[in-house]
């Protein structure tokens, strides 16, 4: 976990990622001191550096969730971990503050403009002379070009993770020169920093067939350019190292090596009080324990930007039917979750019902609560009464010789998702449904998640940009690889045509999203739970953490990779 995708969903280029609720390997994780007050959250909490202040030199080690399969991070089956790979050997062109705000990354880009020009809205990159791609192609309006007919839609053959934003530009042409892309939108556009947030595409991607699958199990470092480049890659045992890149033109990778190793939460904790990673999440008390004493390790807090939800596949039989599906919901103690998640960490937000803005954020509004949703185990049972499911001496209902069992796969070995998956199994105990647990590895969660291999998942769509809205269609339209739990329909899909995306302003459109969002959450598909902190553990000294979107200690920021590393 908008900039939305799951892990078995996201893209480089915006809005929500996919990505493994819980995450203990990594840095999104929900953890506090256990104190009596709650624990100051910070916005962002990531040790920002100046490059003079940090040495040439040293290493890196990062844990991750898993390598996932596919490894183009703008296809519909990336992930959140896909970013993060992607964003140590990928360009980005634009870069971003704490709260979202854009700025040209200047190794990359000479100039960047937004303009209106005869009623559209207009954009203009201008490449540096310098900028090429690692097997020698200059980098240079046909890499816009690239990445707009490769994420435009989905009717071209191409599996993107978000259309939003691109399917609105009418043209991409050369400028003076090649280096210059002039980008025009079809009349004004509300989000004009939204398109090519963070990345591009090399050329040879804009075949369907090649961007769909090239990248499966191979990174394809010549199709990079950047700070650093692939050194080892291994899929099988999920491990993939960065050197620097003899190719790059920019400010010196300050770090000599950068890896990161698929772990389970487990082996991540272990593997940092070991000294083989230097920096690992601290996702629970227990966690928080093991590390807050340690010598020579520094405990980072910030506010996540990132959605834990739950969601239902409407696609089968036993959720065909939306009586069920909102049983299914309303038994869920919500509350509940939060003390369990949070259990002795002082943490405390406002409720997170909106996959949309966060509570922080301008234009909020609580639309779960507006679509009715309360945690009302009474009226589950009538529900599922009205339904024809009716309990069976064992207090599990059953319908035509069927049982009322779904299957929850819990990705992880970490003892809270444990504890948080035995919660949700008692609650549809009480109402009479058959919540089976299933424990898996976390490599498994992309394949998984993307192939539907579950009745009920937990995970967490993880936010890019602040811009909310303009990803309306990445979480609620048909066809796209983030939302899987089937409820999407051709009607919705032109409410968001019609009723948001068409407003002329930003403001218009979020209040319009959170408006039609308490709708959508009427049929039922998925809700959110519940936002938290993001504390990590790190080794003393590494600054400017978390540079990739999507993860980390930096709020929506996006960092140059070249500038993390140890201070002097």
């Amino acid at each position: 976990m908008k900039q939305h995708k799951l892990m078995g969903a996201i893209a480089f280029s915006g809005a929500l990622a996919l990505a493994l609720a819980g995450c203990a390997s990594d840095t999104g994780d929900n953890s506090g001191d256990g104190g009596n007050e709650p624990v100051e959250t910070k916005a962002a909490d990531y040790n920002p550096q100046p490059r003079e202040n940090l040495q040439v030199g040293g290493e890196a080690r990062f844990p991750i969730n898993e390598i996932p399969e596919q490894l183009n991070a703008f296809n519909g089956d990336g992930s959140a971990d896909t970013a993060r790979v992607a964003a140590w050997y990928m360009p980005q062109i634009l870069l971003q503050e704490d709260d979202g705000t854009p700025y040209k990354h200047d190794a990359y880009l000479d100039e960047w403009s937004i303009d209106t020009v005869d009623g559209n809205t207009q954009i203009t990159f201008t490449f540096t002379d310098e900028a090429h791609w690692n097997d020698g192609t200059d980098m240079d309006w046909t890499a816009i070009d690239a990445t707009w007919k490769a994420n435009r839609s989905t009717d071209e053959g191409f599996n993107p993770n978000a259309t939003d934003g691109y399917k609105a530009i009418a043209s991409v042409e050369q400028g003076d020169t090649a280096k210059t892309a002039i980008v025009t939108f079809d009349g004004e556009f509300a989000w004009p920093e939204m398109p090519f947030l963070t990345g591009i595409i090399h050329p040879a991607l804009a075949d369907p067939e090649t961007f769909n699958t090239a990248m499966i199990d191979n990174p394809h470092p010549e199709w990079g350019a950047g700070p650093y480049t692939i050194d080892e890659f291994d899929a099988n045992s999920d491990y993939v190292s960065f050197i620097p890149n003899p190719e790059w033109w920019g400010d010196e990778p300050l770090l000599e090596k950068v890896t990161f190793q698929g772990m389970e939460a487990a082996a991540s904790m272990n593997a940092f009080k070991a000294d083989e990673i230097d920096m690992v999440g601290a996702s629970t008390k227990d966690r928080l324990e093991q590390v807050k004493d340690m010598e020579d390790v520094t405990i980072y807090r910030s506010t996540q930007t990132a959605n834990t939800l739950i969601q239902v596949d409407a696609e089968k039989p036993q959720f065909e039917d939306v009586k069920v599906r909102e049983a299914f919901f309303k038994a869920i103690n919500i509350d509940q979750q939060k003390e369990i998640a949070w259990n002795g960490l002082d943490y405390e937000e406002e409720p997170a019902g909106s996959l949309t803005l966060f509570p922080f954020q301008p234009g909020y509004s609580n639309a779960l609560a507006e679509a009715g949703w309360e945690y009302n185990p009474e009226d589950s049972k009538a529900l599922l009464e009205e339904a024809g499911w009716v309990e069976n001496e064992d207090g599990i209902r059953e319908k035509d010789g069927e049982t009322l069992s779904v299957v929850y796969p819990v990705w992880s070995d970490d003892p809270t998702q444990e504890a948080l998956a035995k919660a949700l199994q008692q609650q549809m105990k009480e109402v009479g449904i058959d919540f089976q647990i299933d424990v898996r590895p976390s490599t498994d969660f992309s394949s998984d998640y993307t192939s539907k291999n579950w009745d009920v998942s937990s995970l967490r769509f993880t936010s890019s940009d602040p811009f909310g809205a303009a990803w309306f269609c990445q979480l609620y339209c048909m066809d796209m690889g983030l939302n899987l739990s089937g409820v999407q329909n051709e009607e919705t899909d032109q409410r968001i045509h019609d009723e948001v995306e068409s407003l002329a302003t930003a403001e218009e459109q979020t209040a319009a999203a959170m408006k039609l969002e308490a709708e959508i959450f009427q049929e039922w598909g998925l809700i959110p739970l519940y936002n938290g902190p993001s504390i990590s553990a790190v080794k003393t000294g590494l600054a400017n953490l978390t540079p990739e979107p999507y993860v980390g200690l930096d709020g929506f920021g996006v960092q140059p990779v070249e500038n993390v590393g140890w201070e002097k």
